[in-house]
């Protein structure tokens, strides 16, 4: 029988109504473990504990904050091969990538160790003679945290350290897919030395563990991660109680190639953005805008490269690709591909699925030509190693047509040219800009988000946090 791994509740570890198999998908004859599936009345026993825990929390120490931030980072870090393999195991990113991502939650928590330190406000003077003004921050209370799948630990480290640096209590559910490395996290929390009920791991479905805390008034605050639909009910259902929300769902960005671009750069950072961990990123460009002087010899290239890339095993060296995570997420991948061909685009490379040696979810990095803005596959997020190339004539149809969507997180622009680059990072509609870089990689230290219907609220990560994580609270003195 697997390992059985429990809910994290008012300090204690709670057995879980049910359990789940975590399941490997480099190979579904591996179950990582059996995870706990938290029923209503735990959840109600984790925003008690939070709500309980958050009138001492809120006025502690910030040097016992920052000590316990950085404990927690620290061992991330000490930790990173086997969070790393792990996280590659239940997820399916590359090794190398896996560690990475462990690698970037470990500095998340050690810069929240830092910001502790770092709280500041104001004092101005009023405009009445003899009174003086303060502004202050002030945690916002109990902070609900729902995260994805496809960063299993580095979101929610960018979402619970900043919970904890400004004095939140949190309730937390990791995505049931993955919920290996967010145990991990949480188990790591647990040591770190932060009071009972400080923080609280609950996992489960999103329809019950989720939908319970999103509705609850003594939840003060949710940040949510995930899908375009999921996203919008939560807003709705938080704004209805007063509650604040931030949402971080999906995207459709472009990558546009000019005829001024280095071939070789272009074709390296459209792989990158495309395929790798599989598509499965927020930010990955799945939209590649090329125009007509440089279209033909970027479409052979990119075939070119593509043919050397290795879909294999995510632990396996040499691995440039891991698996899809699930067959769900697989059969909608494919489905897309289908509609990319009933659409009559060309499908120049990949499409099918790939043999291994062990069964699992192996995917072709799959590209499509002759494809136009109208097609679905233009214009939906497909969330897998699926991209299509469409041509343009020029910078102008290049810029029109990345911003002709309902989706603004990242834009990316591949240029020799100055003009260029300056005019798309002011006129590009979207939260996040790289030039000359791929659409899909960014700093732990800077703000991340997106526009128009990827993002709501204020943003996440570096101090920006604070925007989400703190309420603004001005003193009069006389």
């Amino acid at each position: 029988m697997s390992k059985r791994y429990d809910n994290y509740i008012g300090g204690q570890w709670v057995a879980g109504s049910d359990y789940s198999r975590n399941i490997n998908p480099s190979d579904l004859s591996d179950a990582i473990g059996e995870y706990a599936k938290a029923d209503a009345a735990q959840v109600d026993q984790a925003i008690a504990a939070a709500r309980a825990a958050f009138p001492a929390w809120s006025i502690s120490g910030i040097q016992a904050r920052s000590d316990a931030l950085d404990k927690v980072g620290s061992e991330i870090l000490a930790r990173r091969q086997e969070l790393g393999e792990l996280l590659a195991r239940e997820e399916g990113k590359t090794l190398p990538e896996a560690i990475g991502e462990v690698t970037r939650a470990g500095n998340i928590f050690k810069f929240f160790a830092g910001e502790c330190l770092r709280l500041n406000g104001e004092i101005v003077p009023s405009v009445r003679p003899g009174v003086s003004v303060e502004v202050t921050r002030e945690p916002l209370g109990v902070i609900g945290l729902i995260t994805p799948w496809n960063f299993p630990i580095a979101i929610p480290a960018w979402k619970i350290a900043p919970a904890l640096a400004y004095g939140n209590c949190v309730v937390f559910k990791p995505a049931d897919l993955v919920p290996g490395s967010a145990w991990a996290l949480a188990e790591i929390i647990s040591r770190a030395g932060f009071p009972e009920g400080v923080f609280n791991l609950v996992m489960g479905s999103g329809r019950l563990v989720g939908e319970a805390m999103v509705g609850d008034k003594r939840v003060d605050g949710i940040s949510f991660t995930g899908s375009v639909g999921v996203g919008r009910g939560i807003a709705a259902a938080c704004v209805a109680r007063g509650a604040k929300v931030q949402l971080e769902m999906g995207g459709k960005n472009p990558q546009i190639v000019l005829d001024d671009a280095d071939l070789k750069v272009a074709v390296e950072l459209a792989v990158q953005s495309a395929f790798y961990s599989t598509g499965q990123r927020c930010t990955a460009s799945s939209r590649l805008i090329v125009t007509a002087g440089i279209h033909d010899r970027f479409v052979e290239a990119m075939a070119a490269r593509m043919a050397s890339i290795k879909v294999g095993h995510a632990l396996k060296a040499g691995t440039d690709i891991g698996p899809v995570v699930s067959q769900a997420q697989l059969e909608q991948d494919l489905r897309y591909i289908e509609i990319g061909r009933g659409e009559g685009a060309e499908l120049i490379a990949g499409g099918g699925l790939v043999s291994c040696d062990t069964e699992g979810y192996f995917l072709a990095p799959t590209l499509f030509t002759n494809s136009s803005a109208e097609m679905r596959i233009s214009r939906e997020e497909i969330f897998g190693p699926v991209a299509n190339v469409v041509r343009v004539a020029d910078y102008e149809a290049a810029l029109a047509m990345a911003n002709d969507t309902e989706f603004g997180l990242s834009a990316g622009i591949c240029t020799s040219s100055l003009k260029y680059a300056n005019h798309f990072k002011r006129h590009a509609q979207a939260g996040m800009v790289m030039v000359n870089l791929p659409t899909a990689g960014v700093d732990y230290h800077v703000p991340f988000g997106g526009r128009k219907g990827s993002s709501y609220g204020p943003r996440e990560q570096g101090r920006y946090a604070a925007e989400f994580y703190t309420t603004v609270k001005t003193s009069y003195i006389g």
